[in-house]
């Protein structure tokens, strides 16, 4: 799924149309359409975070857009983009990880011991 399939969907679940959801989140019916149909990339941060709280998305379904907007633009995830920049050990552990050539499994068992320090 592409980040403008995703927010399609979910902009047709809440029964919004194009112009009235790209008016209520301050951009251009036409911009919105381009970004449903993959023309563009998807939008800022801001106008993500307003996607977000006019679409009611639950934080799975807002991992989830983070991490195809930033497929779309073939970069890190905006949530976590500041997290990764400013903790020098996260950068150390990701090259150490791709280094080690982690597959899904291993990182699944990573973030399972990660959860449970909670």
């Amino acid at each position: 799924m592409t980040f403008g399939e995703f927010i399609k969907e979910k902009r047709q679940i809440k029964g919004f149309t194009l112009r009235s959801f790209a008016d209520k989140i301050g951009i251009a019916p036409a911009y919105m359409s381009d970004i449903e149909k993959s023309k563009r990339n998807a939008p800022t941060k801001e106008i993500l975070d307003k996607m977000i709280d006019r679409l009611g998305l639950s934080s799975d379904e807002i991992s989830e857009l983070y991490d195809l907007a930033a497929k779309s633009k073939d970069t890190v995830a905006q949530d976590l983009k500041e997290y990764v920049s400013d903790i020098q050990a996260v950068r150390v552990a990701l090259r150490k990880a791709k280094e080690l050539n982690l597959k899904e499994a291993e990182w699944l068992k990573i973030i399972d011991e990660i959860s449970k320090q909670n």
